[in-house]
């Protein structure tokens, strides 16, 4: 049984990214999405991070409520 924490920080480090707060921040400081733009077809995303999203979403995953949550950070 996977007892990873399902969080921000938790969700950087299944994306592959830097998952300390400071990193984080400025991940969302330097990145944000337009009004009708999908968090999963964002273009910083790369072709594996965009799966790993979409998969997670389309199948209502234990990661949704974190991508979500990253999907409101990022709409600035």
């Amino acid at each position: 049984m996977d007892t990873t924490p399902v969080d921000i920080s938790h969700l950087f480090e299944q994306l592959g990214l830097d998952s300390e707060r400071e990193a984080i921040e400025q991940f969302i400081a330097r990145h944000s999405l337009s009004d009708n733009e999908l968090l999963a077809q964002a273009s910083f995303w790369t072709p594996s991070q965009r799966a790993f999203l979409n998969e997670a979403l389309e199948e209502d995953a234990e990661w949704s409520d974190a991508i979500d949550h990253l999907d409101t950070l990022l709409r600035k």
